[in-house]
């Protein structure tokens, strides 16, 4: 793993550069550390899904469901897709993806 300049060598520059991306990456598990939210990360790793079924998956009412559907949204991790009066949601961020593996790997494979 590659490990951060200490900061005595590093210019303003980077020192902003690293507190931003530190936000981000801290916006970032925000987003995912919820356990609901998480579930329907692991629900749309497997490929798009409506609500309907994302309710059925983690028998959860739709209110619910809506609810952590909206803020996966506003974090750019998933897209919806109308079809008549369905909406379906799929994975966005390849990111999200990298994240699902490693938590799998390390939460989820028997072992």
């Amino acid at each position: 793993m590659n490990q951060p300049a200490s900061p005595k060598d590093m210019s303003d520059e980077d020192i902003n550069r690293m507190m931003e991306n530190a936000c981000n990456a801290s916006n970032f598990l925000k987003a995912i550390s919820h356990e609901g939210r998480l579930m329907i990360l692991c629900h749309l790793a497997t490929g798009e899904k409506s609500v309907t079924e994302l309710e059925r998956l983690l028998s959860v009412r739709q209110a619910a469901v809506s609810q952590q559907l909206s803020r996966l949204r506003s974090e750019g991790l998933v897209t919806p897709r109308r079809d008549g009066k369905a909406i379906y949601y799929s994975l966005t961020d390849q990111r999200a993806i990298q994240i699902l593996d490693v938590l799998y790997d390390l939460f989820c494979q028997a072992k």
